[in-house]
């Protein structure tokens, strides 16, 4: 299992994930916007979050990091749309207090677990900063070897 902090604004984000969907490994998802950089970060978050309360987070947080170009909200109701989600609800719920509270839970553990770069991996507790390397593998292969 890999614990994954990342920002849906950021390139090498985007990277990482384009990497990690092509392991055979289970993913758990924690926003960590930083938004001195990434100033749509938290909106993004909150996209996937309201996504994720009618069962399309996966769907959402893919096509964001997969299509960096077109991340207003334009595009985001585009994005929506094509993924049958009640737009009205999606709405509603990614501007929710609900939504924002979870996107600042998953921060606030991302800093008190030392993370201070996006994206920043967790393999057995041990944090892997950066896009994944040969030692990420190695690092995902002892624990499955």
């Amino acid at each position: 299992m890999v614990i994954e902090y990342a920002d849906l604004e950021c390139p090498y984000c985007a990277k990482a994930h384009l990497i990690l969907k092509e392991l055979p490994v289970t993913r758990v998802f924690r926003h960590f916007p930083v938004t001195s950089k990434h100033p749509r970060a938290r909106v993004l978050a909150a996209a996937a979050e309201a996504a994720a309360r009618q069962g399309k987070f996966w769907e959402m947080h893919d096509s964001l990091l997969e299509d960096q170009g077109h991340l207003d909200d334009p595009h985001l109701w585009e994005r929506a749309e094509r993924m049958g989600l009640d737009l009205e609800r999606f709405e509603a719920d990614r501007r929710s207090s609900e939504a924002a509270e979870r996107v600042e839970r998953d921060f606030r553990s991302g800093i008190r677990a030392g993370v201070a770069t996006t994206p920043t991996q967790f393999v057995n507790g041990v944090p892997h900063p950066g896009v994944p390397d040969a030692s990420f593998g190695e690092a995902l292969r002892s624990t499955h070897g």
